[in-house]
């Protein structure tokens, strides 16, 4: 099974960015078995806080730094500030081992109040994961306000595209490298070599290329 960090940089309890969080999340689950692990940034903001000025982290910083390394793929959602990511979402990152994510799939989402500040996944967020080596999914998934609708629980036709576009890309991203599929169990026990398609070839298979 997939090891899965979801990392959510929300502020408020409950905040938008834990719910697209956790719908990118289910997403992904949908179509690959995933043993998913949340990080609530707002729980750590004093720990990373000392990091950075200290250079050494609590023990619990360390147990969710060691967490994102032991993992297969990471889904990353930060609120909008000023026209790009929180600070507490830039710092996290910037305590972990700068070589940590190299490889690894990673699933970016952002929500704010207005649709304006969506190029916020693509001028902020995109290039500061690619610095860091990760294999960033074609998709990102950006939910302002609006995008939930009259019930905030499902959201909107056009936001659950997106997140299932997503989810589809990851979990594709995983199965790349060797994880069984939800839909093919009979897999489960072969060894990974047997599952190693090309991630663009997963991609067709879904329609997603």
């Amino acid at each position: 099974m997939s090891r899965l960090v979801v990392v959510s940089a929300g502020l408020s309890d409950p905040s938008s960015t834990r719910l697209l969080a956790d719908r990118l999340t289910a997403a992904t689950a949908r179509r690959r078995p995933v043993e998913s692990r949340v990080v609530e940034l707002r729980e750590l903001a004093v720990d990373v806080a000392k990091h950075l000025v200290s250079g050494f982290p609590s023990a619990a910083l360390r147990e969710v730094q060691e967490a994102v390394g032991g993992a297969d793929a990471l889904i990353a959602v930060t609120p909008v500030f000023t026209a790009s990511y929180s600070g507490l979402f830039k710092s996290f990152f910037d305590v972990l081992d700068p070589t940590v994510l190299a490889g690894k799939p990673v699933l970016l989402g952002a929500t704010g109040g207005s649709t304006r500040h969506s190029l916020a996944l693509e001028h902020a967020l995109r290039p500061m994961f690619v610095y860091l080596r990760a294999v960033v999914l074609p998709t990102a998934v950006y939910a302002a306000s609006a995008d939930w609708g009259a019930g905030v629980e499902g959201g909107t036709e056009e936001l659950a595209s997106r997140i299932d576009r997503a989810g589809a890309e990851l979990a594709a991203a995983l199965g790349a490298s060797g994880s069984p599929s939800v839909s093919d169990g009979r897999n489960a026990g072969a060894p990974a070599e047997a599952e190693l398609i090309p991630f663009a070839q997963q991609l067709a298979a879904l329609g997603l290329e």
